[in-house]
């Protein structure tokens, strides 16, 4: 199951058939999915057997979402149109497994990495699990309205395989996968900025899928960089050698284009923060965490900095001093007598 995720974040809402009774888990996925994406009629291909996973974000101006699921079948009738219709355009990316999609003329075979289009209004078919294998897929859900291509393009490339592997499809897909992670900086605050970057970057790779030379927003690029950036600060945080150079290489851009690009963040969110205070910060809250887990009171306050990355206990207290006002073992001991006390 996907879990929700709170403390100030962006809420990813997660369900799981597992939490179902056997005989009850293709019936509850049935009347899960259109609640969150628009009706439709499912067939499994195992029913007795069936399992799925999903999760849903809210993002205001759009909205996404992921699942897991075994093979079956699925189908959009005019019926099922009249009963509901989000005024939709869907796009969903294959990260796991194989599927098909078929609407109007069009028909799409997709494997992982693939892309396609389809239009609420409109009846459809689908499959997946074409090899009998589970699928996941990521589904960004653009309002029409938010839509600026005509519909006349956006009609010739419903049910269409579009691939992630190059151009602004590899941007798109990067973006979608970074932001179904639930990374370090999605909170309630950049929701307008989310859904935003999500919108320009499907239209720029749907316009390219037409020919149109359309190329990122700038600030489209420039957020799907902050994340990736964001993310790999965040697994290497246990890492001492982790500095502003070691990101700025591994992302290949120089370092002046490192402090330009935490600098704009920063201008759009009211914030004042450089590259290494992300570290120190996201390393002491880390640090904070730890020293009030009661499953680690094993641990030393040395062993608990050096874990997340800190080489000096003298820096480590003296930093930590500084951010919280008080000392790390202050902290710990403050902790433990209030976690007895609840």
């Amino acid at each position: 199951m996907w879990n929700k995720q709170d403390g100030g974040l962006a809420m990813w809402h997660g369900v799981d058939s597992a939490q179902v009774p056997v005989a009850g888990r293709f019936d509850w996925f049935a009347q899960t999915v259109p609640s969150a994406l628009m009706p439709s009629a499912f067939a499994p291909q195992d029913a007795a057997g069936f399992h799925a996973e999903g999760a849903f974000l809210d993002l205001g101006a759009a909205q996404m979402s992921r699942f897991s699921y075994s093979p079956l079948r699925s189908w959009r009738t005019p019926a099922l149109i009249r009963r509901g219709d989000p005024e939709q355009y869907q796009l969903a990316l294959v990260t796991t497994g194989t599927a098909w999609y078929a609407q109007g003329e069009n028909e799409a075979e997709l494997h992982a990495g693939d892309m396609v289009l389809w239009d609420t209004s409109r009846p459809y078919k689908s499959g997946s699990g074409l090899d009998g294998g589970t699928v996941e897929a990521l589904v960004l859900q653009i309002p029409k309205a938010r839509m600026p291509l005509p519909s006349q393009q956006i009609d010739r490339l419903l049910a269409r395989r579009m691939s992630s592997g190059t151009g602004m499809g590899a941007i798109l897909a990067q973006f979608l996968v970074s932001l179904s992670g639930n990374g370090p900086d999605c909170r309630h605050l950049d929701l307008a900025v989310l859904a935003n970057t999500a919108v320009e970057l499907a239209v720029s790779c749907l316009g390219q899928q037409r020919g149109a030379q359309v190329q990122a927003p700038a600030c489209a690029r420039a957020q799907v960089m902050r994340r990736r950036i964001d993310a790999f600060i965040e697994q290497r945080l246990a890492e001492p050698g982790l500095t502003p150079r070691v990101i700025a290489d591994h992302h290949h851009i120089s370092l002046r284009t490192l402090y330009t690009l935490f600098q704009s963040h920063d201008d759009l969110h009211g914030g004042s923060e450089g590259v290494a205070a992300v570290i120190r910060r996201r390393r002491l809250e880390r640090c904070r965490a730890d020293l009030a887990s009661p499953q680690l009171r094993h641990l030393a306050v040395h062993v608990i900095a050096a874990r997340r990355g800190f080489t000096s206990t003298a820096t480590f207290n003296r930093t930590f001093r500084a951010a919280y006002g008080t000392t790390p073992h202050a902290y710990r001991t403050e902790a433990m007598e209030s976690g007895r006390k609840a």
